[in-house]
């Protein structure tokens, strides 16, 4: 974050063709409605992180869930069923490990170190959960 300004953001990839990250879109309404400065390191990570997962999804076949590698740990990955914040300073992650455990990774923001991974749906039957998607909604919503 800079003085008044809108927050710098940059992102290079190697393929001109890459679809474009949320460092090189504009950020939506919903984000921009408050101030950068007038919101808690938790508040300004949550929101950046619906602006990857949504990104990240758009990305996705239909076989695929977005879920979360935790770096760090041995915990593994958590199938992502939800996010939310706690301010000044926590980051909290919901969801299911591979073995279908309920998991929850409470992270403060600065040791949030997310893996974004794309995993198969748990099953062919139902579509795959668009959490990025839903996150994004609340957002405008809010």
């Amino acid at each position: 974050m800079t003085g008044d300004g809108p927050p710098r953001a940059r992102a290079v990839h190697a393929d001109p063709a890459a679809p474009a990250s949320p460092e090189q879109q504009p950020l939506p309404e919903a984000v921009t409605r408050k101030p950068v400065q007038q919101k808690s390191p938790a508040e300004w990570a949550y929101e950046r992180l619906i602006l990857y997962l949504k990104n990240f999804e758009e990305q996705l076949d239909n076989e695929h869930e977005v879920a979360i590698g935790l770096t760090g740990t041995e915990a593994g990955v958590i199938r992502i069923e939800g996010i939310g914040y706690f301010d000044p300073d926590i980051v909290t992650f919901y969801g299911t490990d591979m073995t279908g455990a309920r998991t929850q990774l409470v992270q403060h923001v600065t040791q949030l170190n997310v893996l974004i991974r794309a995993l198969p749906r748990e099953t062919a039957e139902t579509p795959p959960r668009r959490i990025g998607f839903q996150l994004a909604r609340e957002l405008d919503n809010g």
